[in-house]
């Protein structure tokens, strides 16, 4: 059985609402390494979407996170038609 690695967890990480809708922002790499981060978004129903490439930065990540709510709306994420990786 593999042990899933210790993750480091941005400051930028946490909950993020608007129009009365919260999601969860998980900007995460491997604890310990200077690899890219990885960006998730988790919905109040438990949805995961995940981006498909990663960042430089924590800071590309959230701005990739704000640009998207900006662009399609915080309820894009709410939607059944939405693809769970970006």
């Amino acid at each position: 059985m593999t042990k899933k690695p210790k993750l480091e967890h941005s400051e930028l990480s946490g909950e993020f609402t608007e129009a009365a809708v919260t999601v969860l922002v998980d900007i995460s790499r491997p604890a310990g390494t200077q690899n890219d981060w990885k960006l998730e978004v988790v919905t109040q129903n438990e949805d995961l979407f995940e981006w498909d490439e990663p960042f430089a930065t924590d800071r590309e990540a959230f701005d990739e996170f704000l640009a998207t709510i900006a662009r399609d709306g915080i309820h894009s994420f709410l939607e059944d038609d939405i693809p769970t990786t970006h």
